[in-house]
C-alpha cells in the first residue's frame, strides 16, 4: 500500500572483472586430477616394496635405505648406465626414494603442483610432462657427473666427482614448476589476478629459495637434476598450450599416443630394473636386504686392480714388465663379486698382456717403429679409457664400503 516492492530487491552483481575470475577458476578447478593421484599411489607402493626389501627397517625407514636395495630399484649411477648400457636407469629413479622424509617431501609437492599442472593442460599433457621432466633431471645429473673432478666453489652446485646412487621425484617436480612459471608468464595478459600472483614471477621466491637450499646442501641435494627438469618444464610450456576455460577436453590422437607411450615408458624400465635385480640374486645368492657388494671381495677385488694399474704405469713409463706376471696373477686369483668388477678385471688383463708384449719391443737405446708408436698410442688411449672407468666404479662404492683411498703415487699417464 506504501508502494513498497512486491520482491526483495536483488543483489547487486559482481564487477565484470570479478565474474570472470570467478568463471575462469570454476571452469579450471572442476577439471579431474586422476594421474596426479595414480603417480602418488605408484611412489608409495615402490617405497613399500623397498622397505619390504629393507626387512621393515626402522633405520632404512628415516635414515637411508642401502645402495644395494637402491641399485635394485632402479637408482642411477653412471657405471650402470655406461658400461652395463642399463639405460632403464634414465627412468627408474623418478620413482623411487632414499627414506620416508625425502619421499614425504616429494610428494607433498606433487599434491600441490600436481593438480594444477594436470587441470590446466590435461592428463595426457601432464603424464608426458613428468615423465620428460623426470628423465631430463636424470640425464643431467648423469652428465655432470665427473669423476675425480675438483670443481670451484660455484661448480660443485652441479658437479659432482663421486658416482653415487641418485634417486627421487625432484627432478620432476622442478619441470611443474618451471611448466607453471612459463604458463604464467605467457599468458600473462588473459589470467586473472589470482593466478597471475600464484604463477609466472609469483614462483621466482620458490626457485630461488630451493636454488639456495641446494646450494647449502650440495653434497647431498642432486642441483643437476633439478635445474636439468626445471629448464626441460619451461622448455615444453614455452611450445605446449594449455586448455583455456570452455575448451573442449577432448585429447588429439597425438597426445594421447605420446600418454600411452610414457606409461609403457615407465612400465618397460620397471620391468628391466626387476629383471635385473633377479640376475643379480641368482648370480650372487647374495639376500637382497645386504649390502649389494660383500666389503672383504671388494677390497680384495680393490688391490687387485691397484696393483694391475700400477703394473701397466710402470710398463708405459719405465718400459719396466717386472710386475706384469704377478699382477695377472693376483687379477686371476680374485673371487667373483658382480658383473661390472669382472669387465673392470677382464679389461685390465687385456691391457696387461698389451703393455707386456709393449715392453719386450722396446729395447733401448733402440727406438720405437711407426708401428711401436702407433701401438704405445692405442696402449696410451685404452688405459686413459680404462683408468676413468676405474675410477668410476670406486667412487662409486667409496662411501658405502669406505674404501676410499688416494691416487696411487705413480698418478695418471
Amino acid at each position: 500500500m506504501c508502494g513498497a516492492p512486491l520482491q526483495p530487491a536483488a543483489a547487486p552483481q559482481l564487477p565484470l572483472r570479478e565474474r570472470y575470475a570467478i568463471s575462469y577458476a570454476r571452469a579450471i578447478l572442476e577439471r579431474p586430477y586422476i594421474f596426479t593421484i595414480v603417480f602418488l599411489v605408484a611412489n608409495f607402493f615402490i617405497f613399500m616394496l623397498m622397505w619390504q626389501e629393507s626387512e621393515m627397517s626402522s633405520t632404512a625407514l628415516w635414515g637411508a635405505f642401502d645402495p644395494g636395495v637402491l641399485l635394485q630399484f632402479g637408482a642411477k649411477t653412471n657405471y650402470n648406465i655406461k658400461l652395463e648400457h642399463e639405460y632403464w636407469r634414465f627412468v627408474t629413479p623418478v620413482f623411487i626414494h632414499a627414506n620416508l622424509p625425502h619421499l614425504l617431501m616429494n610428494m607433498y609437492g606433487l599434491w600441490v603442483l600436481g593438480p594444477w599442472v594436470e587441470k590446466l593442460y590435461g592428463s595426457a599433457r601432464f603424464v608426458v610432462f613428468w615423465v620428460v621432466t623426470g628423465i631430463a633431471g636424470v640425464v643431467a645429473s648423469y652428465l655432470t657427473v665427473i669423476p675425480r673432478a675438483r670443481p670451484g666453489l660455484l661448480g660443485r652446485f652441479l658437479i659432482k666427482s663421486a658416482d653415487e646412487p641418485s634417486v627421487g621425484a625432484s627432478g620432476a617436480l622442478f619441470g611443474l614448476i618451471g611448466v607453471l612459471f612459463v604458463f604464467g608468464i605467457k599468458y600473462r595478459r588473459e589470467l586473472p589476478e589470482g593466478f597471475k600472483r600464484a604463477f609466472g614471477t609469483g614462483l621466482l621466491p620458490v626457485i630461488l629459495l630451493n636454488v639456495a637450499i641446494g646450494f647449502v646442501l650440495r653434497g647431498i641435494i642432486d642441483n643437476a637434476a633439478h635445474m636439468g627438469g626445471l629448464v626441460a618444464g619451461m622448455a615444453l610450456a614455452a611450445v605446449v598450450d594449455f586448455k583455456r576455460p570452455g575448451q573442449s577436453t577432448r585429447v588429439t590422437i597425438g597426445w594421447r599416443v605420446a600418454q600411452i607411450a610414457a606409461v609403457l615408458l615407465m612400465l618397460v624400465s620397471f620391468f628391466f630394473a626387476v629383471r635385473s635385480a633377479r640376475a643379480f640374486k641368482s648370480t650372487t645368492g647374495a639376500p637382497s636386504n645386504s649390502h649389494a657388494l660383500n666389503r672383504t671381495l671388494l677390497i680384495e677385488n680393490n688391490d687387485a686392480l691397484g696393483a694391475g694399474e700400477r703394473a701397466v704405469i710402470g710398463a708405459i713409463k719405465d718400459r719396466n714388465g717386472n710386475q706384469i706376471d704377478q699382477a695377472v696373477a693376483q687379477l686371476a686369483s680374485t673371487r667373483h663379486v658382480d658383473p661390472r668388477t669382472d669387465a673392470l678385471k677382464t679389461e685390465l688383463g687385456n691391457l696387461l698382456v698389451q703393455a707386456k708384449k709393449f715392453t719386450h719391443n722396446w729395447q733401448p737405446p733402440r727406438t720405437l717403429t711407426d708401428a711401436g708408436l702407433k701401438e704405445q698410442e692405442s696402449l696410451l688411449k685404452s688405459f686413459a679409457a680404462w683408468q676413468q672407468r676405474y675410477g668410476m666404479w670406486l667412487d662409486s662404492l667409496c662411501k658405502e664400503h669406505q674404501l676410499c683411498a688416494e691416487p696411487s703415487p705413480e698418478g695418471s699417464i
